[in-house]
């Protein structure tokens, strides 16, 4: 006879303050109740009638922009699920620089989806074998059958304008020509003989508020909002030093202002200025304060003084001057000056602007070249979401050329994939088709979400026809209509909106796979938040107390 051995109660596993969620209710369930919030969040975001969003972050700073990965940068999310998105969206964005709304919204779909197969009774294994299935079949049909185009080589201005305008519309509807024409001009100035060398860090933003978006222009070279800082305001076939130091003497032997320097000091410093001229500098670029005895003697000199204080300008004018910064006051060697053919310094809606540009009849290295997309704009806030809109557009042509392949946009794709995996899930037996269906109509959001956002009255009924026509041979060019001139659907081809395959290719793959882990996850282990001291809330200044 074996002895019964009874159970204790209340043992404690985990240290206290820790939380443990398991099952399907606790953990499961309430994960993908957060993704599907966060998921909603942006999906009004969504195309280019997506609404705009208004963020405050940590730091009081406002963010009004329809730009997802902004968004959710912006955003303190701390859900642990919801985090597994927000890394996916944020793969997404560093891989290709677009698509970021898509992954957000496809996985929260998927999600959606399979919580009513869970709540039917399915396992979520069953669930997850489906969603690979099926994923691994809209890759097959994506790269296979859905190709429209390539971009056009070589590449030309209008080439370029015409492949962008569909992507910059989706971040600035209404701008898209003027923001194509500015990215294109740009990208073809510093667009290297070997087309896959091209960098998208040579292609840099400058705002200045005022006037409106008609008058950006791309300057050839590279731009700083401020004008140099002594007499000295241009110079042409120039040797540059470029110091992180501040330019001064590091402390005076009395301690007191500038006035009270001492003989020698003055005539230790004026020695460093005049080995610095005799080595034939004639621009000097500052990464730190210069100071005005030190500005005295540069001027007597006649050497421009431009203070650059980012340190991420200064590393970028480095390599447009080919110079190596100093961290040590005096006379560069040949190899640690730069060259530039023109340091100039121009007004532009009233604001002084310096200009660094190489020459392009001169013999500069490729690695030299750099524009400036200058951007002008009634407020800050529309400046800082036409910049986000250019650095996408910059980096969607960087993925084109390294991937020219083009699909139907306006939701065509995703439809003709949505049928595609439909038909293949009809034919999977096991459990595993019913998740494989719920993939195919998981699929339809985007085309929906158009629909909706556009203002369609109803956009069951634009699905309804986008199904009929996708169904007949060679439909799957048709696509949502958001001006909604006819029966809300269009030739995406016929009307020049296309996508990059690259860029739908990560989305979803990024989308399925964080899916899935988040449908992994059985358990959620919490452990007590670390202690310390809170940080006060408080609306001003530390200052003001």
């Amino acid at each position: 006879m074996s002895l019964k051995v009874p159970k204790a109660n209340n043992i404690q596993l985990f240290k206290e303050g820790s939380k443990h969620l398991q099952g399907l209710e606790d953990a499961v369930l309430r994960n993908i109740q957060a993704v599907a919030e966060l998921s909603d969040l942006v999906r009004t975001s969504f195309g280019p009638n997506g609404r705009s969003k208004l963020v405050i972050n940590h730091l009081g700073k406002l963010f009004v922009t329809t730009d997802a990965a902004t968004i959710i940068r912006e955003l303190e999310v701390v859900h642990p699920a919801a985090k597994l998105l927000v890394m996916a969206s944020q793969a997404q964005e560093q891989e290709m620089g677009d698509a970021t709304n898509l992954v957000l919204i496809l996985a929260g779909e998927l999600l959606k989806k399979a919580e009513s197969l869970l709540v039917m009774g399915l396992h979520p294994s069953d669930v997850i074998q489906g969603y690979e299935l099926a994923g691994a079949k809209a890759q097959e049909v994506l790269t296979s059958k859905l190709k429209s185009q390539e971009l056009e080589k070589p590449l030309t201005q209008a080439g370029l304008e015409k492949t962008l305008r569909p992507v910059l519309a989706a971040k600035q509807y209404g701008y898209e020509d003027i923001l194509a024409r500015l990215v294109s001009e740009a990208a073809l100035t510093v667009m290297p003989s070997n087309t896959a060398n091209f960098n998208v860090d040579n292609v840099r933003v400058v705002k200045i508020l005022g006037s409106s978006l008609p008058q950006s222009r791309v300057i050839k070279g590279m731009v700083f909002n401020r004008e140099p800082e002594g007499v000295v305001k241009q110079a042409r076939n120039a040797k540059v030093a470029v110091f992180t130091c501040a330019i001064d003497i590091s402390q005076t032997e009395t301690k007191g202002t500038m006035l009270n320097f001492t003989r020698g000091e003055e005539k230790h410093m004026e020695q460093i200025y005049k080995e610095i001229a005799d080595s034939g500098v004639k621009v000097i670029v500052a990464g730190n304060s210069v100071g005005d005895l030190a500005l005295h003697y540069l001027d007597r000199l006649q050497i421009a003084v431009v203070k650059v204080l980012s340190k991420f300008d200064l590393r970028r004018l480095c390599r447009v001057v080919n110079a190596t910064p100093l961290a040590r006051l005096g006379a560069p060697t040949l190899e640690e000056m730069g060259w530039a053919d023109i340091v100039e310094t121009t007004e532009i809606g009233g604001d002084r602007v310096t200009v660094f540009r190489q020459d392009e009849s001169g013999d500069s290295h490729e690695r030299t070249r750099t524009a400036t997309v200058l951007l002008r704009g009634a407020t800050a806030n529309l400046l800082d979401d036409l910049e986000r809109a250019v650095d996408d557009g910059v980096s969607v042509l960087k993925a084109l050329i390294k991937d020219a392949r083009l699909v139907p946009g306006a939701g065509a794709t995703e439809m003709a994939l949505s049928r595609a995996v439909a038909a293949y899930g009809a034919e999977l037996r096991g459990l595993s088709q019913h998740s494989a269906r719920q993939y195919a109509a998981a699929l339809e959001v985007i085309p929906r979400t158009l629909a909706e956002n556009a203002g369609a009255r109803d956009a069951t009924e634009v699905l309804t026809r986008l199904r009929t026509l996708h169904d007949a041979a060679g439909g799957e060019v048709h696509g949502v209509d958001i001006e909604g001139e006819e029966d809300g659907t269009l030739d995406a081809v016929k009307h020049n909106i296309v996508d990059s395959l690259a860029a739908k290719s990560w989305a979803l793959k990024l989308a399925t796979e964080a899916a899935v882990a988040v449908l992994k996850v059985d358990s959620i282990i919490m452990s007590k938040p670390a202690g310390g001291p809170k940080i006060p809330q408080q609306s001003g200044s530390w200052d003001e107390d």
